[in-house]
């Protein structure tokens, strides 16, 4: 394996990771809607964290679909 096959390799694993994490920062925010935990009533909370639940499960089936679409298109 040549050196830059294994740094582009690494760089990938990286961005990806950052990505990720962008996005499930992205979701926390939207499903508080801006504001921080000690600014929101226990009712918000509980409804923050029910809405935070339901993103992050629209998200992972989003990749699944992704994901099937991609090996669909190899045939």
């Amino acid at each position: 394996m040549n050196t830059n096959r294994l740094i582009n390799m690494i760089m990938r694993k990286a961005i990806n990771m950052f990505v990720s994490k962008g996005v499930n920062k992205g979701i926390d925010m939207a499903s508080r809607k801006g504001k921080r935990p000690e600014e929101m009533t226990p009712e918000e909370r509980q409804a923050a964290q029910r809405s935070n639940k339901q993103m992050k499960q629209t998200a992972k089936r989003a990749r699944q679909a992704q994901r099937a679409l991609r090996r669909m298109g190899k045939f």
